[in-house]
């Protein structure tokens, strides 16, 4: 399962609504991709159809979609939000990663 946090719901709910998503029906897809200083990058978008093989979830009024291989480097995964001065953005806490690089954008196993 991928948790949401409190500070990331907030965002996704504006960010969504801007992009022209819903937030009651739509999701938001989490992914993993080769690449990035650390090996694997994520991905986030917003995404309105699910595929036969994806995880879905729902976690603090947030629909997550979630392609079965990513889904394995992802498992206990938090999404938060980083906002201010000195902010990222959207940072994801991976308990799996074993290195992750500076920025935050990419991690090892």
């Amino acid at each position: 399962m991928i948790k949401v946090a409190d500070t990331a719901k907030s965002q996704v709910y504006k960010l969504m609504q801007v992009d022209g998503f819903s937030p009651e029906k739509d999701f938001v897809r989490v992914g993993v991709k080769s690449g990035g200083c650390s090996g694997l990058s994520y991905e986030l978008n917003f995404d309105k159809n699910k595929d036969t093989d994806d995880k879905v979830f729902e976690h603090n009024g947030i629909k997550i979609v979630v392609d079965k291989k990513s889904f394995l480097y992802l498992i206990g995964t938090t999404l938060e939000y980083s906002g201010g001065l000195n902010g990222k953005g959207f940072v994801f806490i991976n308990p799996n990663a074993s290195r992750t690089c500076g920025c935050g954008e990419s991690f090892s196993l």
